[in-house]
């Protein structure tokens, strides 16, 4: 029992690091390309390596999301003419899996694509349209979304990692935008508008940088 516990106590090997990018919302309002940041998101982001081939991984990003059908290709937004402004806060939580062996004791050089999901909450505003057709702000609301995350990650310096990843989040809401007030109006009957048959969809594309620490792991369980 205690030679499971040390050796479990010596696995632990950890980062702690930054996250820097910019960010982009898919929905009934603007542009519709899928990679187009065009908000800043900043945040943090904690790992806990637990093979060489997998790490827990929990993040906290802010960021705005905003769009205008006057940037949209669509000749039907660009005579409607909408447009949004919303916070959102995100803290996300799951695993990351490595396309190599990545050993974070290992002071050579080195590269791995990698995946990351999980389960992420965020908090926004809900919006509708106002009388004189313009998006407002009527409440904060959580969400949640599924990440699908693809990155590259170096090693530099054996202490530090290098990331750059691009990830979209699918949301279990269509009101990021304002078109389907009814989640929430409780029978005030405000419009909507757009397709309500598909959620909506946010992206990240952006690097991390994180600080390495830890014994170096035996890897002998779980």
């Amino acid at each position: 029992m205690m030679v499971l516990l040390h050796n479990t106590l010596q696995a632990q090997t950890y980062e702690v690091g930054v996250m820097l990018g910019g960010a982009n919302y898919i929905g009934d309002v603007g542009n519709t390309t899928y990679i187009s940041p065009n908000e800043l998101a900043i945040g943090g982001i904690v790992k806990w390596n637990r093979s060489e081939r997998h790490s827990f991984r929990a993040s906290l990003l802010y960021t705005r999301l905003s769009a205008d059908d006057a940037d949209s290709d669509e000749a039907r937004r660009n005579q409607r003419g909408y447009k949004f402004d919303n916070s959102l806060l995100e803290g996300s939580l799951g695993l990351e899996f490595t396309f190599k062996e990545w050993s974070l004791h290992n002071f050579e050089p080195q590269f791995t694509p990698y995946l990351y999901t999980g389960i992420t909450g965020f908090l926004s505003h809900d919006l509708a349209l106002a009388g004189n057709n313009e998006l407002t702000e009527r409440r904060r609301n959580i969400d949640f979304a599924i990440p699908m995350v693809f990155g590259l990650k170096w090693s530099i310096a054996t202490k530090f990692v290098l990331g750059l990843e691009v990830g979209a989040r699918y949301t279990f809401t269509d009101n990021l935008d304002g078109s389907t007030p009814e989640e929430f109006d409780g029978g005030e009957n405000l419009p909507s508008f757009g397709n309500p048959n598909t959620n909506d969809w946010y992206m990240f594309t952006g690097i991390t940088l994180t600080y390495t620490f830890g014994r170096k792991p035996c890897y002998c369980s779980f």
